[in-house]
């Protein structure tokens, strides 16, 4: 397939060097297509006719830098997503009645939260609970998208009727095909931007259960080491640690250990 503008191999591996500078990410060789469809759109956007020009305009408008990273995030997300972490969610929250602190690591457009907080409610039995779930992502786009929350009337009808019923309110009008969630639920969640490579996260330590999902695959070995003890700095000892379907901590069982499919609980001595 023709490109309209010039783009190799050397532009390629230097939008791999700086997403990996700046966020921690490793884009794979696979993914030399996925850069070029995605970031053609910013050129045509500042009207800039090859990759080498972008590269040179990223360098020097520092302005730029989130759209180029807004740009190169994945996020794929839906509504209960591997929907075996809220059972075992709700199954550790029936037996913590007391006060518990949740960060969703990696919230993209707000699916991932608003799922913990539909199970808070439902465990806790109220929308008002001693729950407090704080979310974070890279992507500022995706955090506008979350903190609104209103969403594709076929992606909210996935959910059970008693679910819909709850927690959303569907669109009328100019709204029709679309649904928000409930304000209650909305503000029990605070959302806010975070670089999981950044050395200061913005969490008061003292987390009883991350949710860190489909995020470390993005790292190699030695980056998921450092960002995961940064994570576990904010956690209780014998917290836990909810990672995706395809991420597995095995080489770093000296931080915690597994309790069942994809889901962790931190070492004592690591926290």
């Amino acid at each position: 397939m023709d490109k309209p503008f010039a783009y190799s191999t050397k532009e390629f591996n230097a939008v791999r060097h700086k997403i990996r500078t700046l966020t921690g990410i490793n884009l794979a060789d696979s993914k030399d297509n996925m850069v070029y469809s995605r970031l053609s759109r910013r050129l045509r956007a500042l009207g800039i006719d090859s990759f080498d020009g972008y590269l040179r305009y990223l360098d020097a408008n520092q302005t730029e830098t989130e759209h180029f990273i807004n740009a190169l995030t994945t996020n794929l997300t839906s509504f209960f997503r591997e929907a075996h972490h809220f059972e075992k969610l709700k199954e550790y929250l029936l037996s913590h009645p007391a006060p518990q602190r949740i960060w969703c690591a990696a919230s993209s457009s707000g699916e991932e939260p608003y799922s913990i907080a539909m199970t808070c409610a439902e465990a806790r039995g109220a929308l008002t609970n001693n729950i407090k779930i704080v979310a974070s992502d890279i992507d500022s786009r995706m955090l506008e998208r979350a903190e609104a929350g209103i969403y594709p009337i076929d992606q909210v009808e996935k959910l059970s009727p008693v679910r819909r019923k709850q927690f959303f309110h569907r669109g009328k009008g100019a709204n029709a095909g679309k649904a928000r969630v409930v304000p209650e639920l909305r503000k029990s969640i605070v959302f806010f931007k975070q670089n999981l490579l950044d050395t200061h996260y913005a969490v008061d330590a003292g987390i009883d259960i991350v949710f860190c999902r489909n995020v470390m695959i993005y790292f190699d070995k030695p980056t998921q080491e450092i960002i995961l003890k940064r994570i576990l700095d904010k956690m209780k000892p014998d917290s836990l640690y909810i990672a995706g379907h395809s991420e597995n901590f095995s080489h770093l069982a000296y931080l915690m250990r597994p309790l069942g499919k994809t889901i962790y609980q931190v070492n004592r001595q690591s926290a």
